[in-house]
C-alpha cells in the first residue's frame, strides 16, 4: 500500500495570454477551481495508476477544505488519517499561459501545521512512504524516520527543495525524483556538478533508486549500476500543471506492485504526458488502463 504524508490544497487557476513579469497584471477571462497540492496530487496520481493509497494530511476548517478532499474521496483514496485543523486550508494561485507553462503561489494553510506523529500505526515494511516538499522539512525528516521504524520503502520528491540540510534524511531514501532544477538546487547544496548524469552518479547507490525528470526529454535514472534513459511521447501540452506529481504517482504506484524499475519509469514517463493534454493538478492524472497503453509505446 502507498501512504502519501504531505499537502492538500485547492487551486485556483487563470488562463492567461502570457505569465506576468515582476509587478505586471496579466488578465483573463475566468477561473477555474481544482483540488491540489503535490501530496493530494500524488495520491490521487498514485490511486488512478492502480495502486491502494492512504492520504496523511490537513485542511483547514473552511469551506476549502472539502472541496480540497473531493476528487481523492471520490477516487477511493483513504482520508482517514486527513486531519481539519482550525484555520484555512491550503491555497494555490495558478497562471497558464497559451503554451501551457504555469507560475504557482501558494498559502500553506493548514500544511503548516501536519504532524509526522499522524503516520504511527499506519505503516508496515509491505508500504511506501511518499513525500514531497510543501510541508514543514522538519516534519518530513520524523516521517522519514517513522517509515524506517517500520521497515516501509520511502520515495521523495523534494518539491519545492527543502532549506534545511537535507542530506541525513536522503539517505534513509530508496527513491529520489527531482527535475533538472531541483537536481542543480540539490547539487549546488551538496557541492556536486548539477549535470543530471552527474548528479545521478552521485547519488544513485545499491539501495536508492535516482531520477531527473527533463520536460519534453523524458527522464534519465540510476539504479545501483545501471543507467536508463527514458525519451517523452510527443503530446500537445494543455496544461503542465501536475504533471510531475502523475509521473510520481505513477512510478511510486508501479515500483510498489513490484514493476521492474526500466518499466515502472515508461509508465511514469507515460503518466507524465498523459496528465498534459489536461487542465488541472488532478483532473489530468491519467488512469491505469491509460498509463499502460502508452508506456507499451514507448521505446
Amino acid at each position: 500500500m502507498i501512504t502519501v504524508f504531505g499537502s492538500i490544497n485547492l487551486d485556483l487557476v487563470v488562463a492567461v495570454p502570457h505569465l506576468p513579469g515582476a509587478g505586471q497584471t496579466v488578465s483573463g477571462p475566468d477561473h477555474q477551481t481544482f483540488p491540489g497540492g503535490k501530496g493530494a496530487n500524488q495520491a490521487l496520481a498514485a490511486c488512478r495508476a492502480g495502486a491502494p493509497v492512504r492520504m496523511v494530511g490537513a485542511v483547514g476548517q473552511d469551506a476549502f477544505g472539502p472541496l480540497a478532499l473531493a476528487n481523492m474521496r471520490a477516487a477511493g483514496v483513504d482520508l482517514a488519517a486527513v486531519h481539519a485543523l482550525p484555520g484555512a486550508s491550503g491555497l494555490a494561485f495558478i497562471g497558464i499561459d497559451a503554451d501551457g507553462e504555469n507560475q504557482i503561489i501558494v498559502a500553506s494553510g493548514a500544511n503548516a501545521r501536519v504532524d509526522a506523529n499522524w503516520l504511527e500505526g499506519h505503516l508496515s515494511n509491505e508500504d511506501t512512504l511518499i513525500l514531497q516538499g510543501e510541508v514543514p522539512f522538519s516534519q518530513t525528516k520524523r516521517a522519514i524516520a517513522c517509515a524506517n521504524r517500520a521497515g516501509a520503502a520511502v520515495f521523495w520528491n523534494p518539491a519545492p527543495v527543502p532549506r534545511d540540510d537535507f542530506l541525513p534524511g536522503l539517505e534513509a531514501v530508496e527513491t529520489l525524483v527531482v527535475n533538472e532544477g531541483e537536481a542543480e538546487e540539490l547539487a549546488a547544496r551538496a557541492h556536486l556538478d548539477g549535470e543530471p548524469d552527474a548528479f545521478i552518479n552521485h547519488f544513485a547507490t545499491d539501495t536508492r533508486r535516482v531520477v531527473v525528470t527533463l520536460g519534453a526529454k523524458g527522464v534519465r535514472a540510476g539504479f545501483a549500476g545501471d543507467r536508463y534513459q527514458v525519451a517523452s511521447p510527443a503530446i500537445r501540452a494543455v496544461d503542465t500543471t501536475g504533471a510531475g506529481d502523475a509521473f510520481c504517482g505513477a512510478l511510486a504506484a508501479a515500483l510498489d506492485a513490484g514493476t521492474p524499475f526500466g518499466r515502472a519509469l515508461k509508465e511514469a514517463v507515460a503518466a507524465g504526458a498523459l496528465a498534459c493534454t489536461a487542465t488541472g493538478a488532478q483532473s489530468s492524472a491519467p488512469r491505469r488502463e491509460d498509463i499502460q497503453r502508452l508506456a507499451d509505446q514507448i521505446v
